[in-house]
Order: C-alpha cells, then sequence, then structure tokens
C-alpha cells in the first residue's frame, strides 16, 4: 500500500468512502451522501488553497482510504489553523490506515507553517481518539449533545496537536 496525494481520478473513490460513513456511522454528522459535483468542488477548493488530500492506494488500485486537511474557519485570524479528516473503507478498518494517512498531514502541515491541527470526532469513536493521541494530539474540548444522528444526541471532542508550540507569532512568510 502506498499513500500519495489524490488526483482528480481519485474522487469516484473518496466519495463511496465518505459516502459509506454518512449513511453507516457517526464519523460524520451528515444525513445525506455527497454528489460527485460537491466532491469535484471541494478538490477543486483544496487544490486552490494549497491544502492537501491524500489517498491510501492498494498495489491493486483500489483506494483504501482518503484524509485532508480543510480550513477551521473562514476568518483570517484562523489561517494559521486547520482541521483534519480521515476515512477509511469499511473492510479495511483496523488494519492501520488511518495513522498511515494522519501522518503526512502533520508533515503537510508543518510545510506549509501551519501553527495547529484540530480533529473534530465523534466521542463514541475510541478507535479514532486514541489513533489521535498515539500521534501526539491532545483533548482540549468537549461537546456534550451538539450533533443528532440515528435518533441520538452525540458527544464530540476536539483533538488539537500545536506543530509549533509557544511560537510568539505566525511566520512572516504566511
Amino acid at each position: 500500500m502506498i499513500i500519495r496525494a489524490a488526483q482528480e481520478r481519485d474522487l469516484t473513490s473518496i466519495l463511496a468512502i465518505y459516502n459509506e460513513a454518512v449513511a453507516n456511522t457517526t464519523a460524520t454528522y451528515d444525513y445525506e451522501p455527497n454528489t460527485l459535483d460537491h466532491r469535484l468542488n471541494w478538490y477543486q477548493e483544496h487544490l486552490r488553497l494549497k491544502l492537501p488530500i491524500f489517498v491510501a492506494e492498494e498495489l491493486t488500485g483500489q483506494i483504501t482510504g482518503w484524509s485532508s486537511l480543510s480550513r477551521y474557519h473562514d476568518r483570517p485570524g484562523f489561517c494559521y489553523t486547520v482541521e483534519s479528516s480521515v476515512y477509511v473503507e469499511a473492510n479495511y478498518r483496523g488494519q492501520g490506515i488511518g495513522s498511515r494517512l494522519v501522518l503526512p498531514l502533520i508533515e503537510a502541515a508543518k510545510s506549509l507553517q501551519l501553527h495547529a491541527i484540530i480533529a473534530a470526532i465523534d466521542a463514541t469513536n475510541n478507535v479514532s481518539i486514541q489513533l489521535h493521541e498515539r500521534l501526539d494530539f491532545k483533548k482540549v474540548a468537549y461537546f456534550p449533545q451538539v450533533g443528532f444522528k440515528f435518533g441520538r444526541w452525540l458527544d464530540l471532542v476536539y483533538l488539537q496537536l500545536l506543530l509549533q508550540e509557544n511560537s510568539p507569532s505566525p511566520p512572516e512568510s504566511l
């Protein structure tokens, strides 16, 4: 398996993995599947903002997972903080693919001179929480009952990785 930058041709696989999570998990609080047009716009926006998207690809060419960094908020004061997303195809979960997809996000964020990565994770998703904690993300917030899906209220956990802890100011190049 290789981890590589996503290409437009990967969008149907990315879409299928995400839509399975929409239908069957609380990894996302979306209710409705995304469309290919939505994913294409998402991909183009990431390219425009120079924010990475990675895929895990089997030697057979099958995409088994994806990860991305996205803007945390649109306001300028948040421009040094990003939110990470990681999704693994259902049949491949529990095989370490998630960790392999988060590591290049961290390296990309460092090379972009970003300051912090936020991971917003459903509080019952212990596997994802533990994965992020193994990679030095720290729990920084717990939001009870802020989501609703599958007929129940959902709690959300924020984990954060500071890339330039205690830096006095943002890099001048940004």
